[in-house]
Formats: structure tokens, C-alpha cells, sequence
């Protein structure tokens, strides 16, 4: 697919094209010259576009000076050798202008400015030896006054659009933040309340094994209190579960990738691809200790590689991070990130080993717990 060529950057709008209005003028005035005054006249317009449009391009960059330069000198030029009527070419750069948020920029172009539209004025009253009548100064003074001012309105909305992007995300990242307190939450939550009850249902099925021989009513009557209680149990996982959104493993190793990208770590996986006999809750847990880890590396390894393996086997799933950095600081203790990663691996009884070997390694063991279904009941 061609890639199109823009003229303004979109994010502008109409707005760089309801401008471009304002260059028919000088060429009006242009229409007027003969010879070669109006061919070089004719090319200084041209050029003049070409700085309209990278400045759009080159804001925030190196060259946006030099564009802006490129852009006061036209004017410059045509206000003292052509007609002093092109002094109203000075709103494009005063617009311009109120890009710069360094305060030293923005006054310097400011000055720049000023010197540009006052410069013409004087150059022509030294030369016709007159100074400015009354009616043209009510014509000039008004716009040269605007011209002055408008770069400050410029900077000042620009500064409040940066303000509204960057509240915009910070917004996005407290959502972001929210969403992962909240699933840690339900993981809580689901050790927190359902550890009571499977407590309780280990004990009954004791029981219930004791009183199978001696008092079988009793055992029965245990045996539907158990079945009522794990009903009970499955209620509270069901509301627990049904609003979370679980990240899947697939899709964390795609942003761990571009994170250690974003570091300058190369990075590499090996191992299992397919993840979908992986149960929900422990693919969250699993994604949330794999980005903890990873974060670990970028923060603290001093790494240049990392790798990152996965096995299956039909007892466990096996995770191991390695990296080639500086290794483990047998001094310092445990952060909250590997406590974190040690809690939400203990939901789902899982552990978490730390060695060093040609940099850190992290490896995780996660045991897969078998469900098989036999006459309407879960063994």
C-alpha cells in the first residue's frame, strides 16, 4: 500500500489551509512587478509555503528554528525592498512562535519578530525622508499591536492542550492501575474467602470417611451439607471471576517483548506457544508475575539479553526469566515486586526460586490441578 502524502500534519485540522488564503496577497502584489524583481519575488513565495509547511512538521524539533529564521528573513526581505504592505506576512510567524515552550526561545523569536516588522518602517522613513501620516498609522499599528501579542495566546493555548494530553494520560494510566489493583483484588479475595470454605470441606470429607462405616445416615447427612457448601464456594468464585478480564500469557509476552524493546534489552522466548489448556485465573496470575519480572530486569539487571522460557508437563508449568546482567545482591532483601510475585503465586500454590548463574535467574513453578467429571460431581 502507497503511502499518501500529506500536506499538513491531520492533527491541525483546516486550520493550516484557511492560512495558506493569506499568501494570494504578496502574490497580488507581485502581479504588479515586472522583470526579474517579480521572477525572484515569485520564488521567495514559493519558498515561503515550503517554511509554512515544516514548521508544522518540525515543531518541538532542531530545525524549527532555522525554518522560523528562513521564514522572518522572507518577510524581512519584502518589506524593505518590495512593498511595506508585506509586513502582514509577520501573523505566520507569530503564530509559529507561540510553539516555543522554553520561555528563553520563545522570547528570543519574539524579539526576532519585533525586530522584523519595526526594521521595514524605519528603513523606509530614513529613506523617503517622511514620516508616517495619521491614517497609516491607524492602518499599520492595529495589526503590528496584534501581530505582538498573538504569540503569547498561541503559547498559552498550546500549553493548555499539552496539559489536557498529558491529564489524558495520566488518566489512562490510573485506569490502567485500577484495573490491575483490582484483578490482585479478586485473586485476594478468592484466597481470602474461599480459604475458609475449603478448609472446611477438607475437614467434612475427613469426617465423612470416619462415619462411612459406623454411622452412614450421619455421613450422608455430612456428605450433603459438603455439596452444599461447595455450591456455595462455586457461587463465590463465579461472582468473583465474572467482571475480570483475564490477561492471558499470549498477550504479555507481546508487551514484555516491546518493554525490553523500549530498554534496549534484546529479548528472546523459547518454549510453549499454545497456552489455551491454561486455566483463566492461573494465566492472569502467571502474565502478572512474568511483567514483574521483566520490570525487574529493565529496572535493575543492567542487562543486554533477556530469555524467556515456558514448559508444560501434566504436573506443572515451569517459567523461567533469565537475564545477563549483574545478578542477585545476596544483601539486599526481597522488594515488594518479588513479595507481590510470591503472594499471587502462594493463590494458586505455586513457588518462586532466585539464583544467580551469568546473570539473575527467576524461575516459577505452577502445579496443574486435574478435574475429572464423574456422575455429575467434580473429584
Amino acid at each position: 500500500m502507497k503511502k499518501s502524502i500529506r500536506l499538513f500534519p491531520s492533527q491541525f485540522g483546516f486550520f493550516p489551509y484557511i492560512f495558506l488564503i493569506y499568501i494570494l496577497f504578496p502574490v497580488y502584489y507581485l502581479s504588479k512587478e515586472t522583470g526579474m524583481k517579480q521572477l525572484i519575488g515569485y520564488g521567495m513565495v514559493l519558498l515561503f509555503f515550503i517554511t509554512y509547511r515544516q514548521l508544522y512538521f518540525a515543531a518541538g524539533k532542531k530545525s524549527f528554528t532555522y525554518w522560523l529564521a528562513l521564514q522572518l528573513s522572507i518577510i524581512f526581505i519584502f518589506s524593505v525592498f518590495y512593498n511595506l504592505n508585506y509586513i502582514f506576512l509577520g501573523f505566520f510567524p507569530a503564530n509559529f512562535i507561540g510553539y516555543y515552550r522554553e520561555k528563553p526561545k520563545f522570547y528570543q523569536g519574539l524579539a526576532a519578530l519585533g525586530l522584523v516588522l519595526l526594521t521595514p518602517f524605519i528603513y523606509h522613513t530614513i529613506k523617503t525622508k517622511t514620516l508616517l501620516s495619521s491614517e497609516e498609522l491607524l492602518y499599520f499599528v492595529p495589526f503590528l499591536i496584534v501581530m505582538l501579542i498573538s504569540p503569547f495566546g498561541v503559547r498559552s493555548m498550546n500549553r493548555r492542550m499539552e496539559l489536557e494530553r498529558k491529564l489524558d494520560q495520566a488518566n489512562q494510566h490510573i485506569a490502567e492501575l485500577v484495573k490491575r489493583e483490582e484483578r490482585v483484588r479478586i485473586a485476594r479475595d478468592l484466597h481470602d474467602k474461599l480459604g475458609h470454605t475449603l478448609s472446611l470441606l477438607t475437614l467434612k470429607s475427613q469426617l465423612v470417611q470416619r462415619l462411612v462405616a459406623i454411622d452412614s445416615e450421619r455421613a450422608q447427612l455430612e456428605a450433603r451439607e459438603m455439596e452444599v457448601t461447595s455450591r456455595a464456594a462455586l457461587k463465590q468464585v463465579r461472582e468473583l471471576v465474572s467482571d475480570m478480564r483475564t490477561i492471558t500469557i499470549a498477550e504479555e509476552l507481546i508487551q514484555v517483548q516491546q518493554l525490553l524493546r523500549a530498554a534496549e534489552i534484546t529479548y528472546q522466548y523459547g518454549g510453549e506457544a499454545d497456552f489455551s489448556k491454561i486455566p483463566p485465573l492461573t494465566q492472569n496470575i502467571v502474565s502478572m508475575c512474568i511483567r514483574e519480572a521483566a520490570t525487574n530486569v529493565v529496572k535493575h539487571s543492567k542487562a543486554t539479553h533477556c530469555t524467556i522460557s515456558l514448559s508444560q508437563s501434566p504436573e506443572k508449568i515451569k517459567i523461567v526469566v533469565h537475564d545477563d546482567g549483574m545478578g542477585l545482591d545476596k544483601n539486599k532483601p526481597f522488594g515488594n515486586g518479588l513479595r507481590g510475585m510470591e503472594e499471587r503465586l502462594r493463590l494458586i500454590d505455586g513457588d518462586l526460586k532466585l539464583s544467580t548463574r551469568n546473570g539473575t535467574v527467576l524461575e516459577m513453578a505452577i502445579p496443574i490441578i486435574k478435574k475429572e467429571w464423574r456422575k455429575g460431581a467434580i473429584t
